[in-house]
């Protein structure tokens, strides 16, 4: 077979075209997949401050040792 091959100004160009930007037609609406929903914005900001609040406890042990 033939190859083809772009050179990166071409590539980088097409990356900002309008069709790039642009989603296909028939694509199906999936919560969270094919576009954000509101609740999973919501989901995402409370996983972030989970985040930021275990990582302001202090470190503990993961498991708790038998003797």
């Amino acid at each position: 077979g033939t190859r083809i091959i772009y050179d990166r100004k071409f590539l980088l160009e097409c990356k900002n075209s309008p069709v790039a930007r642009t989603p296909p037609c028939c694509l199906p609406q999936i919560p969270g997949v094919t576009f954000l929903a509101q609740s999973s914005l919501v989901k995402l900001e409370e996983l972030k401050e989970q985040n930021e609040s275990e990582e302001a406890t202090p470190d503990q042990d993961q498991f708790e040792m038998d003797i």
